[in-house]
């Protein structure tokens, strides 16, 4: 027997020997129970959104749960260990993350799993709230307003100057998005940046042979 079979015998042997004593899973469980909770009630004070999807909050209780069960099961075994590695290996997520702090919050749950699996409960803790507290901080940090999208429907095919003429009394910053003339119509999309909304969109929706203005906001990225 050489070397390497002594010391893969060994290395195996160790591992093999150690046991989770039934008090460490039970405190180990206990905790990752109360901040999978936290992360929760994070997930939905910290997401505004219109359409709140409870499903995606409960999976990352759970996922926090199921992650500190593996690491206690593998801290036992080297075996299971790699078994459960090949086994996980296998499994695809087809499901897209479209929002970045679902992504974070899927990180979150997972890293708080893994270090209460490994008993490290403090780390844990005091994580979770720096997490919440720079997400927070961050999120409270002013931004540039991201400009605003309106969209004029009129039976004047020729008044787009007098339509770009009120705009620019209201907005120093706009740009035309697209122009659609039909037979009898003219649908314009501006881009605008302005404070006093309902004034810009009572004094174009005067203009003679007006049918239809519309200002929205949108959630995407703000343009510079």
């Amino acid at each position: 027997m050489g070397f390497g079979d002594i010391f893969k015998k060994s290395f195996i042997s160790g591992f093999n020997n150690m046991e989770v004593d039934f008090p460490t899973i039970l405190l180990s469980l206990a905790v990752v129970c109360l901040i999978s909770l936290y992360i929760f009630l994070a997930h939905r004070l910290l997401t505004r959104r219109t359409f709140y999807n409870k499903n995606f909050g409960i999976a990352l209780a759970a996922l926090a749960i199921i992650t500190t069960a593996i690491i206690l099961t593998i801290q036992s075994s080297i075996v299971i260990s790699l078994g459960m590695v090949g086994a996980l290996s296998i499994v695809r997520f087809r499901t897209a993350i479209k929002e970045p702090m679902d992504l974070v919050f899927l990180f979150w749950a997972i890293s708080a799993g893994i270090i209460c699996g490994a008993g490290l409960y403090s780390l844990a803790i005091i994580t979770s709230l720096v997490i919440t507290i720079a997400i927070f901080a961050l999120d409270m940090i002013p931004v540039t307003k991201a400009p605003m999208l309106l969209i004029v429907n009129t039976s004047d095919l020729d008044g787009e100057d007098a339509v770009l003429n009120i705009v620019e009394k209201y907005s120093k910053y706009y740009r035309v998005k697209s122009r659609n003339i039909s037979m009898n119509e003219l649908d314009m999309v501006v881009e605008v940046r302005v404070k006093e909304e309902s004034a810009l969109v009572k004094e174009v929706h005067g203009l003679e042979g007006m049918c239809h203005v519309s200002l929205l906001s949108h959630d995407g990225e703000t343009s510079y």
